[in-house]
């Protein structure tokens, strides 16, 4: 099957198009030269319900499907890629509390979350282990009623910002991916301390950060779903996150086809539009049948997610592969179509560019992306 937009869907999108283009889109540039975290945006993206909008209305979110969440996650990052991560990041990991955590942990962090009082981060990448969730060196031991995680996590997107961590910990030992447990961490724990990585290519306005873990100690309830069933947690969660990431690359792709439609209809050369010229006019076709692909794909990988189909995950995986390829291409269009004025930082497609290449690495690399794809299919 494939997927069918509603009325409800436009209206998701209205929403969060006004939202981008009245509070984000005007202020990304400034956001992104300065690499300013935008606490003020996202205290407004809350006041307006777009925080945690993933999470049921009993626990204060929108309650949106994985469709619905494409889209919104899709306006977000036209408006601006790295404000539209740093909204979205508050709420990361709602998605595994509300499938695995016990209701008294929903309860407790749900409702905070959505209100935008506190935010949240995941953490699973550590400095020599990133795809390769087996090899995860960071161990949590039992200790009467509580636990005590020690260990390191690096490129953790809102780490630093965050009042909460969901920590993916090993507790038991040479299991690989059997062993594994996802713990729920306040970040004002003694032991836990966060530190920003600064000088990215892109997504500036978004924190992204290391972890260190010194004997942090939480109590036994703070378990997120079942001991040394993490790894099985985490590949449903996935592959909702995976369908998140090729929205962010339709968003982008949408955002610099835009661009270059736009500065195609206003600059001359030879005095006429360069929008007459037919390389300039192939490049435009081909970049938009492109972003129309993707979203396609993505919109039928969501709507797979949302019914449970078998290959729901087969299709996340060439969701996420295929529009973050996309979107790097279509960036790098754009900027072609601008010439050299579409090199310098003056112009949003030089940070369309630098902003889509994150798309191929998080989440699983596109690497692993083919890996799944190809078990899948054979």
């Amino acid at each position: 099957m494939a997927y069918e937009l509603t009325e409800s869907h436009d209206e998701i999108r209205e929403r969060v198009r006004a939202f981008g283009e009245e509070a984000i889109a005007p202020v990304a540039r400034e956001y992104d030269r300065t690499a300013e975290y935008p606490d003020d945006i996202i205290a407004e993206a809350a006041e307006s319900g777009l925080v945690g909008a993933n999470v049921p209305s009993e626990y204060g979110g929108l309650g949106l499907d994985s469709l619905e969440m494409a889209i919104y996650t899709e306006e977000l990052w036209r408006a601006d890629p790295g404000i539209g991560l740093a909204i979205q990041a508050r709420s990361f990991g709602s998605t595994l509390l509300l499938d695995q955590a016990d209701e008294q942990l929903c309860e407790t962090w749900l409702p905070r979350i959505t209100a935008g009082e506190v935010g949240t981060c995941m953490a699973l990448t550590e400095p020599d282990y990133g795809s390769d969730m087996a090899g995860i060196q960071t161990r949590a031991e039992r200790d009467g009623d509580e636990w005590t995680l020690t260990g390191k996590k690096k490129w953790i997107t809102g780490a630093s910002v965050a009042d909460v961590a969901i920590i993916i910990a090993r507790t038991t030992q040479d299991a690989e991916h059997r062993g594994l447990t996802a713990f729920l961490v306040p970040t004002d724990r003694d032991g836990f301390e966060a530190t920003p990585i600064t000088g990215k290519l892109g997504i500036r306005a978004a924190d992204v950060a290391g972890i260190e873990l010194d004997d942090v100690r939480i109590p036994k309830e703070n378990v997120v779903g079942e001991v040394d069933r993490g790894f099985y947690h985490l590949l449903e969660f996935f592959e909702t996150e995976r369908v998140n990431v090729a929205a962010q690359a339709v968003g982008v792709a949408q955002a610099a086809l835009d661009a270059a439609t736009d500065y195609a209809n206003s600059r001359t050369q030879g005095e006429k539009p360069i929008k007459e010229y037919q390389a300039i006019q192939h490049k435009i076709a081909e970049m938009g049948s492109a972003v129309e692909a993707a979203r396609s794909l993505t919109y039928r990988a969501a709507s797979a997610g949302d019914r449970g189909d078998d290959d729901a995950m087969k299709l996340a995986s060439m969701a996420k592969q295929f529009a973050s390829e996309r979107a790097v291409e279509v960036a790098d269009e754009a900027v072609q179509v601008h010439g050299g004025p579409g090199y310098v930082e003056d112009n949003l497609v030089e940070k369309y560019y630098r902003d889509a290449r994150i798309t191929k690495i998080y989440e699983g690399t596109n690497e692993i992306q083919k890996n799944i794809i190809a078990r899948e299919l054979l």
